[in-house]
């Protein structure tokens, strides 16, 4: 269990990220269209999971932003915007902002993904969403960066994880 804190206030995940060094645990998630993506389908490509509660909210809108601007210019490199939100807001969100760069996707059907590693809320009044994280995938499937953000109204620390995406 992790704790980070929302507003100063301290809540809990349901376990902890993988270790940096560890193989990246699979997943699958839903796409806007409602199809779904893999680790598997990512194989032989860095990835780079940008994590968030909801993107209905200003700091996870905002590190989506970020993350698209910077995508196109990362070679080799798939980012994943992960929520539970449905894939709809996600494709209202992407088609009101351009977002063109990333593919925004879902935890919704299974909560797999949350639970994989280790990133669904556990307490307070966001239990079952999924905590602001970054995490950094190399082409051998191996997690080479991870950042639970301390500070849910924080963004994450887009140059450390850039620069392990770019390694």
């Amino acid at each position: 269990m992790a704790e980070f804190r929302s507003r100063g206030n301290p809540f809990h995940t349901i376990g902890n990220l993988p270790a940096v060094g560890a193989p990246a645990p699979a997943f699958k998630l839903t796409k806007t269209d409602l199809s779904e993506i893999s680790l598997a389908d990512l194989r032989g490509r860095r990835v780079i999971l940008n994590v968030f509660l909801s993107v209905d909210t200003d700091t996870c809108a905002a590190s989506v932003r970020r993350f698209n601007e910077e995508a196109s210019k990362l070679d080799n490199t798939a980012v994943l915007c992960v929520s539970m939100d449905l894939p709809f807001a996600h494709r209202r969100f992407c088609g009101a902002n351009g977002i063109e760069n990333v593919q925004s996707v879902s935890d919704f059907r299974t909560g797999a993904f949350g639970r994989a590693y280790g990133l669904r809320i556990a307490d307070g009044p966001a239990v079952g969403l999924l905590a602001r994280s970054v995490t950094v995938i190399d082409e051998a499937g191996t997690i080479v960066y991870t950042e639970l953000v301390p500070e849910s109204t924080l963004e994450p620390d887009y140059a450390k994880a850039l620069a392990a995406a770019r390694r």
